[in-house]
C-alpha cells in the first residue's frame, strides 16, 4: 500500500487536507466519497513532496525537533520489541503522530518497506530528518538482527542530546535576556534621556567637563546614526556568513577559534564529547570501526577537528591503535586518550567512551555554569558603570552652574 496526500471538500464546502493509505488514487476517492468527501485532488506522498519544493522548503527543508524525533524513535523501538511487523510498527507510529507531515513521511516509509527495501534505505530518502549516524544504526540493527536494541539505544542517545540542549539553552538565557535589557536601558539613557538634561547647558559659553562633552557627542552620533548602524551590523553579518559559506575560509575561521584562550577549551570540549558519544553507541551497534568513526567525524562541527578525525581514520586503517592516532592528532583531549587506551587494553572501548562522553560533557556543563555565574555579575556591575558614567556626565556641570552663569 501506498501513501496518498489528498484535498476534498466536505459537505459545508470547505476545502480539507490529509493522507490515506491505499492501493491506488482509485480507492483513495473511494475512501474519501464513503467519508462524504468530494475528492479534488490526489497524489502519491513522494509526489506530493516533490511537487511542493518550492523556495520556502528549499530554503526550510523538512525537519523534525529533537524530541519528537525521540519520542518517535522510543515508539518504534517499542513496537519493534513487541514482535509486531514493521510495517505495522510504522503504521502504528505514523497513527500516534499529530503532525500531517510527519505522519507522510512515516506512512511513505512504510511503503517502502512494504516493498521489500529495509528500513535503512527508506529512512535514507530524509536526510535531513534521520542523519548517516542514525541510518548506518539502523542498518547494523537490521543486519545482525536486534533492531529494537539499536532504537532503544538510539532513542536514549536523542534524549540524552535533547537533555544537554536544553540544559545549555536554559543556562545561557538568562545572562542574555540581561544584556539585552542592560544594552536597551543604556542605549535608550543615551538617546532619549540625555539629550534633554543636557540641552540646558548647551546655552553656556562656559567649557563643559570632558566627561559631558564625550557624552554629549556619543548621544548624538548615536542618535543620528543608530539606524546605521543597525543595518550595518545585519549586513556584516549576512556577508561573514556568505563568506565562511567557502570551506577554505571556515576552515581558517575554525582555526583560529582554536587559538583563542577560553573559548578553545570549550569547542573542543563540546566536540569531542559528540564525537566519543556518537563513536560508542555506533561501535555498540555493531558498526565497524573505520565505518564508526568516518561517521562520528561528521558529527564534529570544527573543520579543524573533522580533519583530525579523518587523520584518525586513516591511521587506524594503516594499524595504528585508536589510543595513539587520538594522542598524535593534537586537539582530542588527554583524559580521553587514556580513556581509549585503557579501554582497548580491557576490551571495553565502548564503555570507555560513554565514559569519557559523560565526563567531558559534565565539565563543559560546570565549565559553563561558572562562566555564566561570572557573566550576571559582571554585567550589572558594566550596567551600573556605564549608568554612574552617565549621572556624573550630568552633574558636573551641575555642580558648576554658578560659575557658569557668571
Amino acid at each position: 500500500m501506498t501513501a496518498y496526500r489528498y484535498r476534498a471538500l466536505n459537505p459545508g464546502g470547505k476545502l480539507v487536507r490529509g493522507v490515506l493509505e491505499a492501493d491506488s488514487e482509485r480507492q483513495v476517492r473511494s475512501q474519501l466519497r464513503a467519508r462524504q468527501l468530494r475528492p479534488v485532488e490526489v497524489q502519491t506522498a513522494a509526489r506530493a513532496e516533490a511537487a511542493n519544493q518550492n523556495l520556502r522548503q528549499r530554503l526550510f527543508p523538512m525537519r523534525i525537533k529533537g524530541g519528537e524525533l525521540a519520542l518517535l524513535t522510543r515508539q518504534l523501538a517499542t513496537l519493534v520489541q513487541s514482535n509486531l511487523p514493521l510495517a505495522d510498527c510504522l503504521q502504528a507510529a505514523a497513527e500516534q503522530t499529530r503532525r500531517p507531515r510527519t505522519k507522510a513521511m512515516l506512512l511513505q516509509v512504510r511503503s517502502r518497506v512494504s516493498e521489500g527495501h529495509t528500513l535503512a534505505y527508506a529512512l535514507a530518502e530524509y536526510p535531513q530528518v534521520f542523519n548517516e549516524m542514525y541510518r548506518a544504526m539502523v542498518s547494523a540493527g537490521e543486519h545482525a538482527g536486534f533492531l529494537g536494541p539499536v532504537l532503544e539505544q538510539l532513542a536514549d542517545y536523542a534524549e540524552q542530546r535533547q537533555h544537554s540542549t536544553q540544559k545549555l539553552r536554559m543556562a545561557m538565557i538568562y545572562p542574555f535576556i540581561l544584556l539585552g535589557v542592560a544594552v536597551a536601558v543604556i542605549v535608550a539613557l543615551m538617546v532619549f534621556v540625555v539629550p534633554e538634561l543636557v540641552g540646558i547647558f548647551s546655552q553656556s559659553n562656559r567649557e563643559l567637563p570632558l566627561l559631558t562633552r564625550v557624552l554629549i557627542a556619543s548621544s548624538d552620533f548615536l542618535r543620528d546614526w543608530s539606524l546605521w548602524l543597525i543595518l550595518g551590523l545585519g549586513a556584516a553579518i549576512v556577508i561573514a556568513r556568505r563568506l565562511l559559506r567557502e570551506p577554505k575560509r571556515r576552515r581558517r575561521w575554525h582555526r583560529w577559534l582554536l587559538r583563542v584562550p577560553g573559548v578553545a577549551g570549550l569547542l573542543i570540549a563540546l566536540d569531542t564529547a559528540r564525537f566519543a558519544s556518537t563513536l560508542s553507541i555506533l561501535m555498540a551497534s555493531g558498526v565497524p570501526l573505520l565505518e564508526a568513526l568516518r561517521i562520528a567525524g561528521q558529527v564534529l562541527v570544527n573543520l579543524v577537528l573533522r580533519d583530525e578525525s579523518e587523520a584518525v581514520a586513516l591511521a587506524v586503517q594503516e594499524g595504528s591503535s585508536l589510543s595513539r592516532a587520538l594522542g598524535q592528532a593534537g586537539h582530542f583531549p588527554p583524559m580521553m586518550v587514556h580513556m581509549v587506551a585503557s579501554g582497548e587494553s580491557s576490551g571495553a572501548l565502548e564503555e570507555m567512551l560513554e565514559r569519557s562522553a559523560a565526563n567531558q560533557e559534565r565539565e563543559l556543563e560546570m565549565t559553563l555554569g561558572t562562566v555564566m555565574s561570572l557573566f550576571e555579575p559582571l554585567m550589572v556591575v558594566v550596567m551600573g558603570g556605564m549608568v554612574l558614567l552617565i549621572v556624573l556626565a550630568v552633574l558636573l556641570p551641575i555642580f558648576d552652574l554658578n560659575t557658569m552663569v557668571r
